[in-house]
């Protein structure tokens, strides 16, 4: 559908958006396109869990997320929710509008789909990082350089939702990104990213370790966070690729201070920059039916197992952690057989 009709025909009243910066930049392209838009910052998992059922109807759009039957407009990239034609024509069929793009970033989706219609120059130079962030594309070189774009991401979370709309008030606005980065509220930041990224580090060595060239970090109940990125780089040549667990066994959705307990999965883009051994997606949706993202970069829950390896129908628990883990790396061993 072009833009012009899409423009015409939907009424966007709300976004929402994942809560990094490629969904923040796909979100500040849809404000511009429906400037009165609410926008709420989510994540996959409460996409895909139904917790936001009750905010997504036909004069919602939803983007860098999982595909919601309800919403009006869905732009998206990643492999694993590449939709069938019967998903975008019934989409259609109630009014609405499904636009996936083999891309490396939602925002590159929606930047392309809207450049036509509104001036989105201000945009335009974050464009490039923001692919090579989210698509995995990133040296080494550039992980550790002062890239403004770069460090901007690092600071972008849902779970700080007052700052992060303010950031997307200002790229809305045209705010020059020279002019965002010089704003004490970014450089506080910045700075307090920076020593989480040292403290990260100096965990790696006790938390992590290579298995079968998977570098396996154990973030649970740290309250840390952190990327492929930074597994990788550590590791070095090692490693293929990483597996990282966060969150919390008692974690609910929607706590943003306690997360559910999950894993990452990401290759390692410093030593395949032009795509892993494997793809992870195969890991990633082995045990939650909702897991996934893209071949290279990907997420799942930590789910509940009996013993026997079948699903249980309960809250997760310590053993479930080591079941799962126990899943992922018998995947990651057959990758050979696997990928043939």
């Amino acid at each position: 559908m072009a833009p012009r009709t899409l423009l015409d025909r939907l009424d966007i009243r709300r976004i929402v958006a994942d809560g990094d910066l490629d969904g923040l930049v796909a979100a500040a392209v849809l404000r511009i396109a429906w400037p009165g838009a609410e926008v709420i910052l989510s994540h996959p998992a409460e996409i895909r869990s139904g917790y936001l059922d009750e905010f997504i109807d036909r004069n919602t759009a939803v983007c860098d997320l999982p595909f919601h039957p309800e919403c009006g407009l869905w732009i998206d990239h990643h492999a694993t929710n590449e939709p069938t034609e019967e998903l975008v024509e019934a989409l259609e069929a109630e009014g609405g509008h499904a636009h996936w793009r083999d891309e490396d970033s939602a925002a590159r989706v929606a930047y392309d789909l809207f450049r036509s219609l509104f001036d989105l120059s201000s945009l335009a130079p974050l464009m490039r990082m923001v692919d090579r962030i989210d698509g995995g594309k990133i040296t080494e070189e550039e992980f550790f350089s002062d890239d403004p774009v770069l460090w901007l991401s690092h600071t972008v979370s849902a779970s700080d939702a007052e700052y992060t709309l303010g950031l997307l008030d200002w790229l809305v606005e045209g705010r020059a990104l020279e002019s965002i980065m010089a704003e004490p509220a970014v450089q506080k930041r910045i700075e307090r990213k920076r020593q989480e990224r040292d403290e990260v580090r100096g965990l790696l060595a006790e938390k992590g370790e290579v298995v079968d060239r998977l570098a396996v970090v154990r973030l649970q109940e740290t309250g840390h966070r952190t990327n492929g990125y930074l597994v990788t780089a550590h590791f070095g040549d090692a490693c293929d690729a990483c597996l990282i667990m966060h969150g919390d066994l008692d974690g609910e959705l929607g706590d943003l201070d306690r997360w559910p307990m999950s894993a990452s999965f990401y290759t390692n883009s410093f030593l395949h920059p032009d795509g892993g051994v494997f793809d992870l997606t195969q890991m990633a949706t082995l045990f939650d039916t909702d897991g996934g993202g893209h071949a290279n970069a990907c997420g799942c829950r930590v789910m509940p197992m009996h013993a026997s390896g079948e699903p249980a129908k309960r809250s997760i628990e310590v053993a479930d952690v080591q079941r799962n883990l126990d899943g992922w790396m018998e995947v990651w061993s057959s990758r050979a057989q696997r990928s043939s």
